[in-house]
């Protein structure tokens, strides 16, 4: 599949498994609800379970948030692009698949290039949840992408360079005075967070 195929999958409101940093994901137009609502249903993911989404670059996050606080811009400039999924107050607009009760959705700059490409292409945010059923496990290698999974959707995306592997990206909420809350550890440890200069809550 090339590139404008892909585009063209999210463009119309098709599902497309891609490329990420970490993992494969499976994803779509976050700005898109139909098209969210199926990526939910398609991985069997729990409706109180909000879906993560990328951005291609720093100027599209004000396409997921407006309210962008200083903590929120000295973690972006600390550690994207990179695998750093911050909790940020999501616009009004924005589907209810992709927010959790408060309103708020998980966000990251992605460093790697298709998906980065995608994104501004496409011109919107994508859905970026890993491509596995709910339940099983993710994967980094398009050879073991669930056929279960891979029939529902419009199309694979597997050109180079594939997904590294490993960790998924590490999770965190920014709080006021530079202190940060961890909802998931990953590939960005806690180490690094406080090393960049922030402080760690429970």
């Amino acid at each position: 599949m090339s590139e404008q195929e892909a585009v063209n999958i999210i463009k119309t409101g098709g599902v497309l498994v891609y490329p990420t940093e970490t993992l494969f994901a499976i994803g779509a137009d976050a700005m898109d609800e139909k098209a969210a609502n199926r990526v939910a249903r398609i991985k069997g993911r729990p409706i109180f379970k909000p879906l993560p989404l990328i951005v291609g670059s720093i100027e599209q996050l004000d396409l997921v948030t407006d309210k962008i606080s200083p903590e929120i811009l000295e973690l972006t400039r600390k550690f994207w692009p990179g695998p750093l999924s911050i909790l940020v107050k999501a616009r009004p607009e924005l589907p209810s698949a992709v927010k959790d009760s408060r309103g708020y959705t998980s966000v990251r700059w992605t460093e790697h290039p298709l998906a980065a490409s995608l994104c501004l292409k496409a011109r919107t945010p994508l859905i970026a949840t890993s491509a596995n059923m709910s339940g099983k496990p993710p994967t980094g290698l398009a050879s073991e992408l669930d056929e279960e999974l891979t029939v529902m959707v419009e199309g694979v995306f597997d050109e180079k360079p594939g997904p590294r592997g490993g960790e998924p990206s590490t999770v965190v909420e920014p709080l006021k005075g530079k202190r940060i809350k961890v909802y998931r550890a990953g590939v960005i440890t806690r180490e690094e967070i406080v090393r960049a200069g922030f402080t760690l809550v429970d």
